[in-house]
């Protein structure tokens, strides 16, 4: 199984490259079209702010790829910041010119990444960001990422933004931090993680193993 893992100088790409190895899987780390469409998989990656992100994705001339990738009907599978990235905004605007409200992304899946409230958060002393292991509730009963995962098993976040995702039968999981917001998505061939599955120990991996032997 040959895993394509999207290089844009935005994501946590060892962790994962070496994840899906231990799985058996061989990875192709790259930004090259070519290289990405002879993939099995597609995995998306994503560390750091939104809209550096996707200045990164425009000028590697990765946008159209990763649509048609997704248009192919290959698995693809988007990890923390590249799970947001496949939504319409996010209100997360560092880097960009003052005055910005939003930044566009990908618009594949339909949502809006926001802040958590930290006013909120301070009445149950929590921080931004969550940083740590939480647990997730599996609301989508025949899903294939948490096949053979038990509801509440725990996962490893780091975040400041989180995910509402406006197709609710798209959503997979959800989990509180302060509020409850939408931790995972599965749509069709996508598939989305706000945590990180290569962090996540045992239950990562099978969340991992699920995705490279997904058939629809």
């Amino acid at each position: 199984m040959k895993v394509g893992l999207i290089d844009y100088e935005a994501g946590n790409t060892l962790s994962v490259s070496k994840a899906l190895e231990y799985l058996g899987a061989e990875v192709c780390l790259s930004n090259d079209p070519i290289d990405l469409k002879n993939c099995d998989r597609i995995v998306f990656p994503g560390v750091g702010a939104y809209y550096d992100a996707m200045c990164k994705l425009e000028r590697y001339g990765l946008i159209p790829v990763i649509h048609e990738l997704v248009g192919s009907g290959v698995p693809f599978l988007g990890i923390c910041l590249g799970m947001q990235l496949l939504f319409d905004e996010s209100t997360e605007t560092i880097g960009a010119s003052e005055g910005t409200e939003a930044i566009k992304g990908l618009g594949i899946l339909h949502g809006r990444i926001t802040r958590f409230d930290e006013a909120q958060l301070a009445k149950e002393d929590l921080k931004i960001p969550q940083i740590g292991w939480n647990s997730i509730d599996i609301i989508k009963k025949d899903s294939k990422l948490y096949r053979g995962i038990e509801d509440g098993a725990y996962v490893y976040f780091v975040h400041s933004y989180h995910l509402t995702c406006d197709n609710r039968a798209d959503v997979a999981s959800t989990t509180v931090y302060g509020t409850r917001f939408d931790s995972s998505v599965e749509h069709a061939n996508i598939f989305g993680c706000q945590f990180h599955p290569e962090k996540s120990g045992e239950v990562g991996l099978k969340i991992l193993s699920n995705f490279i032997e997904y058939t629809d």
